[in-house]
């Protein structure tokens, strides 16, 4: 129970007393009911945030103002109540009010019986859209369990993995060397779909054994269930987590200049019979034709990248209908050019208005960004190297600049390490402008290197 002396109730007596307001006319004039008013103000019951919100608004006073005087007045000085505490909480969320919101779970923290509901309240906020007020949620609940080793503790680590996940390479490295030791934890459905993003992951890292790792695990992991025999089904068809595992395990391949191993793990994903996908729902349909469309570009590539330069034209006639085909066509172009001293000025000069990055997508939506983005960084480093191989300075060192500049953006070290050694090694023929440019990136690169520094102190 209130009393005469909580704050807010005398900050509302002093503004009735300074507009010479009654109780009924402020009343009126908010849109509350006079005698629950009367009761408010006289303390015969406790506010609850949404009559504190009406007589912020009747005081025209800004939203949430209070919340902290709140905080003091009816949660750290009364028994916790998660009736009072939930709609301020979610006010909180709405308003952007973090401080007070760690106020608050600061405060329940301190009592474990509270942990469920605040994981359930962050479950709600991250479906609203409230991010950061979730992630702010997820971490004191995960603070609270870390010696539980709860499933409840899994699923905050998952949570604030995905929600981490960003352009910045360096903190993608963090968020999933903290998340991985979690996966396991997690119920199976959410396990395939933790086991796809850490691959996805480190792939745009250039981590080859941890994805080959990680694709085992989570094809024996989509293998291990029938159809629909999980209780909670991920976020795709089982099929789906197989074909993956395949598409991932050929790329390894790939970065390991092994095609005759991408081909047989692309003929994995492609070799679907016309009986079996009869047999598929139309959401497994839908993935078995992807993978099968993927799988066609694949084998162009690796046919490519071991020296089958012939088929390079049939290739590009294959891409240039498919749009969101050609980014990585491109690049695996301009690198068998380089490989294989291939000329590739015709190649280029019609896709010239594709050689900046742009999201992609496919029939299951958009491709993980981490990804695609790593691929754009490598894609100008090999177009510089083509330019340079071919006594274009100008232009190579060019490109050079724009991969550094993007790399540096998205924190990818081992793209920014690329740059500057070949940029190092052009110098010479660099034009006064590039010189200065690539100071300035390289000033860049070291703030970058600090502010790395500090995030792992922090950490």
């Amino acid at each position: 129970m209130c009393t005469e002396g909580t704050s807010i109730l005398n900050v509302l007596k002093d503004y009735l007393l300074e507009k010479k307001l009654t109780i009924t006319q402020f009343a009126e004039g908010s849109g509350l009911n006079p005698i629950t008013l009367s009761n408010l103000v006289h303390g015969h019951r406790p506010i609850s945030i949404h009559h504190l919100d009406i007589i912020t608004m009747g005081m025209q006073k800004k939203a949430g103002i209070f919340y902290d005087q709140y905080i003091n007045d009816y949660i750290l000085n009364m028994r916790p109540n998660w009736r009072r505490v939930r709609p301020l909480l979610h006010r909180c969320a709405e308003l952007e009010k973090l401080d007070c919101m760690k106020r608050i779970v600061s405060f329940l923290t301190e009592n474990l019986m509270y942990l469920p509901m605040l994981f359930e309240t962050a479950e709600t906020f991250l479906a609203l859209g409230f991010k950061d007020a979730a992630v702010l949620l997820y971490e004191c609940v995960a603070e609270g369990e870390r010696l539980q080793h709860s499933e409840r503790l899994a699923l905050c680590q998952y949570r604030l993995f995905t929600l981490g996940l960003g352009d910045d390479q360096d903190i993608n490295l963090q968020v999933a060397h903290r998340f991985e030791p979690f996966v396991d934890r997690l119920d199976d459905a959410d396990q395939l779909d933790a086991l796809k993003r850490l691959a996805d992951v480190y792939a745009s890292l250039h981590r080859w054994e941890k994805v080959v790792n990680l694709a085992d695990k989570m094809e024996e992991k989509a293998k291990m269930h029938p159809k629909y025999s999980l209780d909670k089904q991920p976020e795709r068809p089982l099929i789906y987590y197989i074909l993956y595992s395949y598409l991932l395990k050929a790329a390894v391949y790939d970065e390991r200049s092994d095609y005759r191993q991408a081909l047989y793990y692309t003929s994995l994903y492609s070799n679907i019979g016309e009986s079996s996908y009869s047999e598929y729902t139309e959401d497994e349909q839908r993935v078995v034709s992807q993978f099968q469309e993927w799988s066609t570009a694949n084998i162009y590539v690796y046919r490519l990248m071991s020296g089958e330069v012939e088929v390079l034209r049939e290739y590009v006639d294959y891409v240039e209908l498919r749009p969101d085909e050609i980014p990585t066509a491109l690049y695996k172009i301009v690198q068998a050019a380089n490989l294989y001293q291939i000329d590739i000025d015709d190649v280029l000069l019609r896709f010239q208005g594709k050689l900046d990055y742009y999201d992609q997508r496919s029939r299951l939506g958009k491709l993980n960004q981490q990804i695609t983005k790593d691929r754009h960084a490598c894609f100008q480093i090999e177009l510089a190297t083509y330019y340079l191989r071919t006594n274009r300075w100008q232009f190579g060192l060019d490109y050079i600049l724009r991969s550094l500049q993007f790399s540096v953006k998205i924190g990818s070290e081992h793209n920014i390490l690329r740059c500057i050694g070949l940029f190092e090694q052009y110098r010479y023929v660099a034009s006064t402008i590039q010189q200065k440019e690539y100071k300035r990136l390289i000033r860049e690169v070291q703030k970058c290197e600090k502010k790395a520094d500090h995030l792992a102190d922090r950490r």
